[in-house]
């Protein structure tokens, strides 16, 4: 079922604030379906819905490069997991977009910070619904929007009123920002200076910077080194690291690329994320977020009851989401075409990584690399659409019913 955002939102998210906060090649795009073990003969099917869903983007929509990684436990041990890539991954070179890169993860970091805050609140050195105030006096406002103290649950599930330091003027001219340093209170500070946002639920990278400086306060350490500390390192995600001030990507990764302010395609892979912090800095690839998103869900990082709470949603601004999304405690759910729902995060960087992670019914999970955000309401269905049919195409319920 495609899905779009309203035009404003488009304008946002192709700047930066809605998935942080959310030309066709010379070359043709290629399209490549990763092969099982040549010495077994099995045919995992020919995937071609997603591959169509995947060269929209590149053929179409004028994406650089698209990468999909699907992984399906119940698809027998030589089809459980597949890819499908389309385009370039350096414009420069020309080399081919693969699904093993490292990128930049964008918000999807929020849903890592979300787990650790959960593991806090399940060994009760936190509490959902306790005032912020109470772990950093004095920081924000005494009241939230609906006259009672802002919780850690709605900085959690961007309710809490406060408004997003990304909105703020000079972010509309982001390769000014590129190579500045900046640290989470003077961003919170920033926020703070600006108008509330009128919606109930407004998303805002502020919920999850704050959130960031609770951890620290409860723990002793910053939240880069409690989430490295309690999930990084036990699930072993090798290509997944905080960059800090390093403005380069560390290991094999793709290139990425934005649109500057007079229409050229510009490299965007050099970038200072501290203005993203523990909501959306992490360096990451589509395997190590796959890990991620099977561990959280299959009961490895949190209790069952927490993992509960990270599920109980509530209704969204289209304007920064897309129609039919719901957020949850750092997880978004979206209907599928065929039935059921998928939960994960997306997210977006301005340099032009934009990533993506999901788990559907019965435990298919997909990974979604692109290294140009798409700069249209098309582009933007195509994206969700590759998301869909990854997790859709070949269920037993589709099957049966056609």
């Amino acid at each position: 079922m495609p899905t779009f955002l309203s035009p404003t939102a488009t304008a946002r998210r192709v700047g930066l604030a809605a998935l942080v906060s959310a030309v066709v090649l010379a070359t043709g795009p290629t399209a490549t379906a990763q092969a099982p073990d040549p010495r077994v003969a099995v045919d995992c099917g020919p995937h071609d819905r997603t591959r169509q869903a995947l060269r929209a983007l590149t053929d179409h929509d004028g994406i650089a490069g698209a990468a999909v990684l699907v992984t399906d436990p119940t698809a027998g041990r030589h089809c459980a997991r597949w890819t499908e890539t389309a385009g370039t991954a350096d414009l420069r070179t020309g080399r081919p977009m693969n699904a093993t890169d490292r990128l930049r993860a964008g918000s999807v970091t929020k849903t890592f910070t979300a787990a650790v805050v959960l593991q806090l609140v399940a060994e009760r050195r936190l509490s959902l619904d306790a005032p912020a105030d109470r772990y950093l006096p004095g920081v924000l406002p005494a009241d939230g929007r609906d006259g009672r103290p802002i919780t850690v649950r709605q900085l959690l599930r961007h309710t809490s009123g406060l408004p997003d330091y990304l909105d703020a003027p000079e972010w509309a001219h982001l390769e000014r920002l590129r190579y500045r340093h900046f640290e989470p209170r003077d961003l919170v500070a920033r926020a703070l200076e600006l108008p509330r946002p009128e919606s109930t639920w407004h998303y805002a990278t502020t919920n999850y910077l704050v959130l960031g400086m609770i951890v620290r306060e409860v723990t002793g350490r910053s939240a880069e080194a409690e989430i490295t500390r309690r999930v990084i390192e036990p699930l072993g995600l090798r290509d997944t690291h905080w960059p800090g001030g390093d403005v380069r990507l560390r290991g094999p990764h793709s290139r990425s690329y934005f649109t500057d302010g007079g229409g050229r395609r510009v490299d965007g892979t050099d970038w200072n994320m501290t203005f993203g912090g523990v909501g959306g800095a992490l360096v990451s690839s589509q395997r190590d977020l796959t890990r991620f998103a099977t561990a959280l869900f299959d009961g490895r990082l949190l209790p069952a009851p927490q993992l509960a709470e990270m599920r109980r949603t509530v209704e969204v601004d289209t304007d920064r989401l897309w129609p039919g999304a719901r957020y949850g405690l750092g997880l978004i759910s979206t209907p599928l075409t065929c039935g059921g729902l998928w939960w994960g995060h997306a997210g977006t960087v301005p340099g032009g990584h934009r990533a993506l992670v999901a788990v559907g019914p019965g435990g298919r999970s997909v990974a979604v690399a692109l290294n140009q955000v798409p700069a249209s309401l098309r582009a933007e269905s195509d994206f969700l659409n590759l998301v869909d049919q990854s997790l859709c195409e070949g269920r037993p319920s589709e099957r049966t019913s056609a």
